[in-house]
């Protein structure tokens, strides 16, 4: 092989890797960038050769646009969830309402009910809010399995 070709040769696959290089620039920049400007701007940072695609792999986003969705939505569905405020027995998971002394399902013991209006009670209340009837210090709530 002579010389010519060689260099020819060498010259080529230079070619070959700036053009893949800008390639990969541009196809990485759409998978980070929204905005139509920093696209181009990607671009032609990316044509520049060799130094281009390591000057923007220093400043681009650090995540896919993909993963920002999907992480903006596992966020949006866990506010959701806890804002629903769902009440779950303690012992077989079923839903139950705020109201309920019992748990229907297992009959376990949810609540305690005052001895003056039977509305239901929480286990921190000095007094019930229905009647104003003081509860005695030790009644205390334990999810126990009812009989």
């Amino acid at each position: 092989m002579s010389t010519n070709s060689i260099v020819a040769i060498v010259g080529a696959v230079a070619v070959v890797f700036w053009l893949a290089s800008a390639y990969w620039t541009v196809k990485d920049a759409r998978r980070r960038i929204d905005d139509s400007w920093l696209l181009l701007l990607a671009a032609l940072v990316g044509l520049v050769p060799y130094i281009g695609p390591l000057v923007y792999m220093l400043f681009r986003p650090p995540e896919y646009l993909d993963d920002v969705r999907e992480r903006e939505l596992e966020i949006k569905a866990m506010e959701d969830r806890l804002s629903r405020h769902r009440l779950v027995c303690p012992v077989c998971r079923s839903d139950v309402d705020p109201s309920y002394l019992v748990c229907p399902i297992c009959t376990t013991k949810l609540r305690q009910a005052c001895v003056n209006c039977r509305s239901p009670l929480e286990a921190l209340w000095q007094v019930c809010p229905y009647c104003e009837t003081p509860i005695e210090a030790g009644a205390s709530i334990v999810p126990r399995r009812g009989g």
